[in-house]
């Protein structure tokens, strides 16, 4: 049985708790100073504390609070060298929170999909955790990088959900527009990007050519796909992925190191 706390139970918190909650070997503790955050993950824990003392005895604990809390945290937990403290906090780097913990610091960043068991996660580390390991499959896919890629991964998996959904949204949109029924737009948009993705990870062929697959000669593909070719759309989603790598720089220079 691992121990998992969580310290911070909101969007990414939760979703952490959630996933673990429907895989078997996990005893898990959610901690916030906020009762009413506590009453929204209670169905998805062992036990919630506004005690942080309770937390002293976990295999793993999970920091995901705001960057900027994350000072006021290290200096009121006690955690010993056998314990392992998963930052994910953005911007935040290992050696900072090395500094204030006896703990082994792995950093993590997951994504909202944790409660659903598909989180993509990057995780930077000295030396695989077992423990780790085991949780991270059980929430999703996961790949260890270097930390000084962190920023960049922050926005690939941690803000690229929120750049999917727009896409969804978009071509949602666009379909109830030409007449489609708002829920059959859905439907269709939600499941096409599922099945694409799926495709994606199940092909051996690079990605152009799973596009050359669909487009026919002449067919309705390349005609929508010449709109895309024309435009900057892949240079605008690269920009937003660069906007987002860079912030995630400049949240960690915010941070009080004191």
């Amino acid at each position: 049985m691992i121990t998992v706390s969580v310290i911070g139970c909101g969007h990414m918190g939760s979703a952490l708790l959630e996933g673990l909650a429907t895989v078997e070997g996990y005893r898990t503790i959610g901690y916030d100073v906020d009762p009413a955050v506590l009453d929204n993950v209670k169905s998805y824990c062992d036990r919630t504390t506004t005690d942080i003392d309770t937390i002293a005895d976990s295999d793993i604990v999970a920091l995901t609070v705001k960057p900027d809390i994350v000072p006021t945290v290290l200096a009121e937990i006690n955690l010993h060298a056998e314990q392992t403290l998963m930052t994910a906090a953005a911007g935040i780097e290992r050696s900072f929170v090395s500094n204030q913990t006896d703990a082994t610091v792995i950093r993590l960043m997951p994504n909202l999909a944790a409660s659903l068991r598909e989180m993509a996660a990057a995780v930077a580390w000295d030396e695989p955790d077992p423990a780790v390991e085991t949780m991270l499959s059980d929430l999703g896919s996961y790949v260890v990088i270097d930390e000084t890629h962190m920023n960049i991964a922050t926005a690939v998996n941690g803000s690229g959900p929120a750049f999917v959904y727009y896409l969804i949204q978009a071509m949602q949109t666009r379909a109830i527009k030409e007449g489609l029924d708002k829920s059959d737009a859905q439907t269709l948009a939600i499941q096409t990007f599922i099945g694409a993705a799926e495709m994606v990870r199940a092909a051996d062929e690079p990605i152009e050519s799973l596009i050359d697959a669909v487009c026919s000669p002449n067919g309705t593909t390349i005609e929508g796909m010449n709109v895309l070719f024309d435009s900057n759309v892949d240079a605008e989603v690269g920009d937003a992925l660069t906007a987002a790598t860079e912030r995630s720089a400049e949240l960690a220079a915010e941070v009080d190191h004191e």
